[in-house]
């Protein structure tokens, strides 16, 4: 009888109509349990609201989950299992990680299920394909709105980069990614998909000692996932290799 007030009442107090909706059935023996129930109702939809509203901002491309992906098909390092990943312990330290692997090998839903994880645990998430997110680092900084697209970026817990490497970049657009991954290292966790090894990247973004000291800020505080390909060869040659063309000058970028 009551439901029109109680709603105009929830608008003044700035709750949700749920709590309108929840009061004609929520049920209690005391005053006192039929409020606890009520109050626990609408934090229960506000959880609910903040998942799907962190999931919709995320921008993944299609929603995964843990449920369709075989761990066993991904070689883990040896400090990093399952149970880990999807508890998100890599985020408490702001770790990153980067899956290494052919195209079509997992990467991707690995990634968008480790997102969607971290919005259902109340992280804010970005999902970008690589080239989109340089695209609009460079159109911002063409119109005077880099800091409005840099304020969302850091808005954001976990960023996900996916498609690494699969194209060249805009050169101005890749430093201004380079920036900000400097910028965000070791305050944020980043997720990067390739199929690019790491001594190819300078292909990528131009410059050797922005490659060299990209890839050394990733790999600092990383975990490194290997899907089917040339595991041995990745692990044991590209990164050492990279290095020691690179070091004197990964050493002078970092100084910097």
């Amino acid at each position: 009888m009551l439901d029109k007030e109680i709603r105009e009442c929830c608008k003044n107090l700035r709750l949700s109509q749920n709590l309108a909706a929840a009061a004609q059935i929520a049920e209690g023996e005391t005053h006192q349990e039929y409020l606890f129930r009520l109050l626990k109702s609408e934090l229960e939809y506000r959880e609910r609201s903040r998942m799907t509203k962190n999931i919709k901002g995320a921008g993944f491309c299609s929603i995964k989950t843990f449920d369709a992906f075989r761990f066993d098909e991904v070689t883990l390092p040896a400090d990093t299992s399952p149970e880990q990943l999807r508890a998100l312990e890599f985020m408490a330290d702001n770790k990153n990680i980067i899956m290494y692997g052919k195209t079509g090998t997992g990467k991707t839903m690995l990634s968008t299920a480790l997102g969607v994880e971290a919005c259902k645990r109340g992280y804010r998430v970005k999902f970008y394909r690589t080239a989109s997110l340089v695209n609009q680092l460079s159109e911002a900084k063409s119109t005077g709105k880099l800091s409005d697209l840099l304020k969302k970026l850091n808005k954001s817990e976990l960023i996900i980069l996916d498609e690494w490497g699969y194209i060249p970049y805009d050169r101005t657009g890749a430093q201004l990614l380079f920036d900000f991954l400097s910028e965000i290292h070791e305050h944020k966790s980043v997720i990067l998909n390739t199929n690019l090894e790491f001594s190819r990247w300078v292909n990528v973004l131009y410059d050797e000692q922005m490659t060299a000291a990209l890839v050394g800020r990733l790999m600092h505080n990383c975990h490194l996932l290997l899907f089917p390909g040339e595991n041995n060869r990745m692990r044991e040659s590209s990164i050492n290799e990279l290095y020691r063309t690179m070091s004197p000058n990964t050493q002078s970028r970092e100084d910097d």
